[in-house]
C-alpha cells in the first residue's frame, strides 16, 4: 500500500479570499478552505499573534502557479 502523493505547499490563487494562504494550507493536507478560514477568524479573538502568522505566511509561502 504507497501513500497519495502530497501536493506541495502553495498559495492556492484560484480558490482565495485575500491571499490564497488558508486555502492552499487546506488543499495541502485535505481538509476545507472554508472550515480553515472559519477556524482561522475564531482564533483571531484569542490572543496571540495569529495576523501576524498569516501575513509571515502571504510571504513565505509561494504563490501556485498552474492555474
Amino acid at each position: 500500500m504507497t501513500s497519495p502523493a502530497r501536493l506541495p505547499l502553495r498559495r492556492d490563487t484560484h480558490n482565495k479570499v485575500i491571499a490564497g494562504v488558508c486555502a492552499g494550507i487546506a488543499r495541502r493536507y485535505g481538509i476545507s478552505p472554508s472550515g480553515l478560514r472559519l477556524a482561522f477568524v475564531l482564533s483571531c479573538i484569542l490572543p496571540g499573534p495569529q495576523f501576524i502568522a498569516y501575513l509571515v505566511l502571504w510571504i513565505v509561502i509561494p504563490k501556485d502557479t498552474r492555474y
